[in-house]
């Protein structure tokens, strides 16, 4: 996911009172009239004219503040607003890239949301948010006059983590209304995240309504889980921010996070194994959804992926488990090729090793990205190309570490489930 970082964060909790005013008044944006051409995003709370959007992708912004000295919006980098006589903060961005963006607004050093949008869980925290559309033409992920499937939550008990757990669940248009049992996709979220990400961010329940009813994918259940599985014990950081970190001890060494202002290294990213949610998964995930829903047994009706570090939770859980799993998708997210250190024959195990085992249990290996994150997923589609494994190769033209990216994945590899 977007690892955008909004430092001072403390601040914003020392000044909560103020704050709490400030998004009062915030909230009085939505009585000023946005310019005829500037639209409001679709991710507004109804009658919030700001922010909006212009058709060559610029947004103004618009923040009331009256007492507040410096007032910042930032969309990836920051946008310093201006406040006219009434107190109103103002800006209008450079154009911005298609496709959905989270942004926060910085009053005197504190960050907050926006009150004039919804909030999407992303970065560790509840951000503001704001869309720019795509052409008229490009409506894969928008609601249309299609049968539409179910999203619920369903709560369940993990033995594994001792705690009850929560997970969405898709099921496609025709489900309530006879016996047919359907395969299952498992779908990850990022770093930051949560399980409701792909079904808020991402639009996965649209983007299968949508593939459904034109024939082009079959129907199956999508389960939406969080990834942040700890057991009794165990570190449970994964997904804190990066202020939130505990600091680390005053014995710290340096290589254990002890120099100033870094995190100690057991927790983050740099403390993810992947190992108790494989775990979970194994034990507790899959055997309730087998009892709860109507779904087909067996590895070839078994898919999983998942975006950024859900994509690596892919290949963690599904390369050693190949006798659980036929499909395989990592969106932004890949075990091997960076830095052209992957050797198929010791890579996870040795799993590639033998090219036509391999090509014979999975049925789809997908890799996506975005044409701005760089050539890593390329590189490691040709590696694995020239070791002989099969592969399909998908790159989102324009698009980086974002959920356009990740739609446009899901857009590409659901089709080619179940066939």
């Amino acid at each position: 996911m977007l690892e955008t970082q909004f430092p001072n964060r403390g601040a914003a909790f020392r000044r909560s009172s103020i704050l709490s005013a400030l998004a009062a008044l915030g909230c009085l944006v939505s009585w000023g009239q946005a310019a005829g051409d500037c639209t409001p995003s679709r991710l507004n709370i109804p009658g919030s004219k700001y922010p909006c959007v212009y058709p060559d992708g610029r947004a103004t912004f618009r923040f009331v503040a009256p007492e507040a000295q410096k007032v910042q919006v930032r969309v990836g980098k920051p946008f310093d607003m201006t406040k006219d006589a009434s107190g109103v903060w103002t800006v209008t961005t450079s154009p911005l890239v298609v496709g959905f963006h989270y942004y926060s607004v910085v009053v005197d050093g504190a960050t907050v949301a926006d009150p004039a949008t919804r909030t999407f869980f992303g970065s560790g925290w509840d951000n503001s948010a704001i869309e720019i559309p795509e052409p008229p033409d490009v409506d894969y992920y928008l609601p249309k006059d299609v049968p539409h499937g179910q999203v619920s939550q369903r709560w369940y008990f993990s033995k594994v983590t001792n705690k009850w757990r929560r997970c969405y669940v898709y099921t496609p248009p025709d489900y309530d209304s006879g016996k047919t049992r359907y395969p299952v996709l498992y779908l990850m979220h990022g770093w930051g995240e949560n399980e409701q990400g792909w079904h808020t961010q991402g639009h996965a329940d649209l983007i299968l309504d949508n593939l459904i009813a034109a024939k082009k994918a079959k129907p199956m259940i999508i389960v939406m889980d969080n990834l942040n599985a700890v057991k009794p014990g165990e570190d449970g950081t994964i997904f804190s921010a990066r202020w939130l970190w505990p600091p680390p001890p005053p014995s710290a060494t340096p290589a254990q996070g002890g120099a100033p202002g870094r995190p100690p290294a057991r927790f983050g990213l740099a403390g993810f194994t992947g190992a108790t949610f494989t775990e979970m998964m194994l034990t507790d995930l899959i055997p309730m959804i087998e009892r709860t829903y109507r779904v087909l047994p067996g590895r070839e009706n078994r898919a999983m992926a998942g975006l950024s570090m859900g994509g690596m939770q892919t290949f963690l859980t599904t390369l050693s488990n190949l006798d659980k799993f036929a499909y395989i998708g990592g969106f932004s997210g890949s075990t091997g090729g960076r830095g052209g250190t992957f050797d198929p024959k010791t890579s996870n195990n040795g799993v590639f090793a033998d090219a036509a085992a391999f090509n014979k249990k999975v049925k789809v290996l997908f890799l996506g990205i975005g044409s701005a994150e760089g050539p890593g997923a390329k590189n490691f589609s040709e590696a694995l190309t020239k070791a002989g494994i099969k592969n399909v190769y998908f790159e989102s033209p324009g698009t980086a570490h974002e959920w356009l990216t990740w739609r446009r994945c899901l857009n590409d590899f659901a089709p080619r489930l179940f066939r």
